[in-house]
């Protein structure tokens, strides 16, 4: 187990220290606009300060304190030698936080939880930040989760499209109807090439691909649950996703804008009003979270909301609509749906993985399994069919497939350069090995398939 702990390094800090800080919105060049929701807009940027691009930056550097620099529309295909985008930017409204960085950083603090250790060391928010206490949780890097490289405050720059798509939410400097403070938090993060949503609007997934997809959500998930973070706003507009060499998706959970993550109550979240924040996305609120009522002693348990959620979700990677979306007699309510309205997916989908989503879905958190539990699920459903074929776990037998699952996720890790999607699953699954979970998993496993 220590050896793979050690093979899931942090996702490598794209912001090279020996040419550049990165703690300034003037340290980058930014691109177009990637997109923008309720609460932010995302644009591509690129550090200016490779030795390739240095030449470039010296003469379209702009004077200090006016902003970033911007590449206009098309300029960034006709310069000779322009830069690619390998990061994102993603610019916070901030209509309520004040201007001060103290107070910005205090309001947005959910945005940095999944920060790297450096991202918060500049001119802003390594003290006022890290010396408050019971604040939120610092959360450990995962292959399956954003990773924030810099976190800092400046003043809002006029963006590409600003004026047309979020003129309400600038200051009045840029805008004159505008509603927002002059200054605000800014994340620099990987630029991925794309959300699960767009991802699946163009692409289908074959039966197995969609169950290694849904594998990988579960894995982030229940790294969150033991770090004692609730996502809360899981989607698939908030799930971005890379290809490896081979074309298979490589997803990632970003967007911790709705998490729960307090160092004081971690997953149990006292609900005495209603002005308490239950978190985002209504429409894919766990059943427990949705139909909570305020009271003196009340408290809302997230420990398996978040696999709640990406019960729905599967059923969008497997190229069905979500049930919980939309309108008429299809459409259910996590408050209300009972679990035998729930739609049944195509005769394709493995069995294994038709009965995960199923137990997911199921109205009473203390039946459903946990993110651990229904990841091993669909470990030893894509990997584990000689353990499944026994009658009886047994333990000789499952050190045995063990020992082989190592052995095969290390050679196939030394033969190439950048694993596979599969050896990579397989590095966590064995990183995080707990032998009370994995056999409750194939406990489950064997009950689904020995029922009539």
């Amino acid at each position: 187990m220590a050896i793979f702990t050690q093979k899931i390094k942090p996702v490598p800090d794209l912001l090279d220290t020996r040419y550049w800080q990165g703690f300034r919105l003037e340290d980058y060049l930014i691109g177009q606009s990637l997109g923008k929701g309720c609460s932010a807009a995302v644009y591509e940027a690129t550090i200016p300060a490779l030795p390739q691009y240095l030449e470039k930056t010296k003469s379209t550097r702009l004077l200090p304190g006016r902003g970033p620099d911007v590449i206009p529309h098309g300029e960034e295909e006709q310069a000779a030698g322009a830069p690619a985008f390998p990061l994102a930017i993603k610019m916070m409204w901030n209509i309520s936080a004040g201007s001060s960085s103290e107070a910005i950083f205090s309001k947005m603090s959910q945005e940095l939880v999944p920060a790297s250790r450096v991202a918060l060391a500049g001119e802003y928010g390594a003290v006022t930040y890290r010396k408050s206490k019971g604040g939120p949780k610092q959360l450990a890097p995962h292959p399956n989760v954003i990773r924030v490289f810099r976190a800092f405050t400046s003043s809002v720059p006029l963006l590409p499209g600003a004026l047309d798509d979020y003129p309400d939410v600038l200051p009045p400097r840029l805008h004159p109807k505008g509603l927002g403070h002059g200054r605000t938090l800014f994340l620099v993060m990987k630029n991925y090439p794309c959300t699960l949503r767009q991802y699946l609007h163009v692409n289908t997934p074959s039966p197995r691909l969609a169950t290694v997809m849904t594998l990988q959500l579960l894995e982030g998930v229940d790294h969150l649950v033991q770090q004692g973070i609730a996502h809360r706003d899981l989607k698939s507009d908030n799930i971005l996703v890379e290809l490896d060499s081979d074309g298979c998706p490589w997803l990632v959970i970003s967007d911790f804008g709705c998490c729960l993550a307090d160092e004081n109550i971690g997953l149990q979240l006292p609900f005495p009003s209603w002005y308490v924040d239950r978190g985002g996305n209504g429409s894919l609120m766990a059943p427990e979270v949705s139909t909570a009522c305020p009271g003196p002693r009340a408290v809302i348990d997230y420990s398996k909301a978040d696999a709640w959620a990406v019960g729905t979700i599967a059923y969008e990677i497997f190229g069905l609509t979500n049930p919980f979306y939309g309108q008429g007699s299809t459409y259910l309510e996590s408050r209300n749906y009972q679990e035998a309205q729930l739609p049944a997916l195509p005769e394709s989908v493995p069995l294994d993985m038709r009965q995960l989503v199923r137990s997911l879905l199921q109205r009473e958190a203390s039946k459903r399994p946990s993110a651990r539990v229904s990841a091993n699920v669909l470990h030893l459903s894509l990997w584990g069919e000689d353990i499944l074929a026994l009658k009886n776990v047994k333990l000789d037998k499952m050190i045995g497939w063990l020992l082989r699952q190592s052995a095969a996720a290390l050679l196939a890790d030394r033969l190439t350069e950048q694993s596979c999607v599969e050896t990579r699953l397989k590095t966590l699954f064995l990183a995080n090995l707990e032998y009370e979970a994995l056999c409750q998993a194939a406990l489950l496993l064997c009950s689904w398939r020995a029922a009539p």
